[in-house]
Order: C-alpha cells, then structure tokens, then sequence
C-alpha cells in the first residue's frame, strides 16, 4: 500500500472541558464587571476565571488517538504512545464494544495481537483504546480503506 490512510478519533471531553473552561472565564468577567469591583463579588469571580482557565488548559492537552496505514505499516497514536505494526502480519481487526471503544488486531492466524500498556500498569494487552464517540462504523469504513478485512470475514467458518 502506497497511500496513507488516516483516521483521527474525535474526543467529546476535549471539546467539552475547552468550551467549559471558556465559558466559566467569559462568566467570571461578567460577575466582576456586574459588581463593579467590589471585592465581596471579585473574590469568587477570579477563582471562577482560575478554575476556566485550568479546565481550558487540561482540555488542550488532551490527545486523540490517531489510526494510521502508511508505508507498509499500520501505526496508532496516542500522545506520546506509539505503536507501529507491518501491515503484512495483520489479518483481521474487531472494534470491541463498550463505554470506551477499542481496536483488537489479529495477525494471519486469527491470533490477538499483544501491545505494551499504555500505563504500564500490564506488560501487554490485545487491544488500542479508541474515544467512546469514535463510531464503530468509522473505523470499519478506515480499515476497509486500507484492506483489512473485518475478524468475522476473515476467518475459515
């Protein structure tokens, strides 16, 4: 495969806690104008600018997931997670179902696939976590793109 094949996963509570955060600044300065410098009303009306503020930050600093196949390889990233396999060991792939959708890879013999944790908490695990909004018709429609075929099709009945 020549071309690459791209997929970003959306995340929900990215764009929530950056709107969120947005929102709690705008209303914090309408609280310190409304009481016209007050300090019984500025007190509260600067924490609240402290804690958007925060909560934009942290919303900022969420990655998403990223699905890729380029170069003979299928990559997946996640913030400074990385993992890369050769697109020729891959047979068939199962998006698990679930609060947090998952990817689970399977090589040519139907076997799992086994990635190191992502925090290190078990040596290995079978599956990539996606965002719980990532529609598993998306990623079905992303690996038909890069020709992988979908578990139940893969294996000899």
């Amino acid at each position: 495969m020549s071309e690459t094949v791209r997929m970003v996963c959306p995340v929900g509570r990215k764009h929530v806690e950056l709107w969120s955060g947005c929102l709690l600044v705008a209303a914090a300065a309408a609280i310190a104008i409304a009481a016209g410098g007050h300090w019984a009303a500025v007190a509260p009306a600067l924490v609240l600018a402290a804690c958007g503020v925060a909560l934009a930050v942290h919303g900022r600093l969420i990655k998403a997931p990223v699905l890729e196949v380029a170069d003979g390889e299928f990559h997946y990233t996640r913030g400074r997670y990385t993992v890369s396999v050769p697109f020729h060991s891959i047979g068939s792939y199962h998006v698990l179902p679930g609060r947090i959708r998952s990817l689970a890879l399977y090589d040519t013999a139907g076997r799992p696939k086994r990635f190191p944790s992502l925090q290190k908490r078990r040596t290995a695990r079978t599956h990539l976590p996606l965002t719980g909004i990532t529609r598993p018709a998306r990623v079905e429609a992303f690996m038909a793109a890069a020709g992988i075929p979908p578990r139940e099709r893969a294996l000899p009945s």
